[in-house]
């Protein structure tokens, strides 16, 4: 089995892993770009779709109102923060202005190890699950 640096470099730029994933692909199809690619394929989809739901539940908690922010968190310290009235005129452009900072916070809170929480205006806080 002979494992390319140009197969790699496929495998994660088709793939969208890091190098460690696209090679363990590689490895357990011998080598086979392609067939790595449609290996690691479904897992990128699952977590597309697992990113979906949990982006999907904190819209929904923030469409209730009494919402401050959305954080992730690793341990104690917040890797991204979103005040979730960024935007917001008088209640009708809303949520749909930040979506691409709380997609990359859901993400990192499944994919990363981290949490997603959402404070709420009295200072009390939720773990989105």
């Amino acid at each position: 089995m002979n494992i390319t640096i140009e197969a790699i470099e496929k495998v994660m730029n088709q793939a969208g892993v890091d190098y460690a994933a696209a090679k363990e692909a590689l490895i357990q199809t011998d080598g086979n770009a392609d067939e790595a690619i449609k290996l690691l394929q479904p897992k990128v989809f699952e977590l597309e779709e697992d990113t979906k739901k949990l982006f999907d539940k904190v819209k929904s908690i923030i469409n209730e109102g009494n919402v401050d922010k959305v954080q992730v968190k690793r341990g104690d310290d917040v890797i991204i923060s979103v005040p979730v009235n960024i935007g917001i005129l008088g209640g009708i452009v809303g949520f749909a202005t930040i979506p691409g900072a709380l997609i990359v916070a859901c993400a990192a809170a499944f994919g990363l190890g981290c949490r997603l929480e959402v404070v709420k205006k009295d200072g009390t806080t939720n773990v989105v699950k």
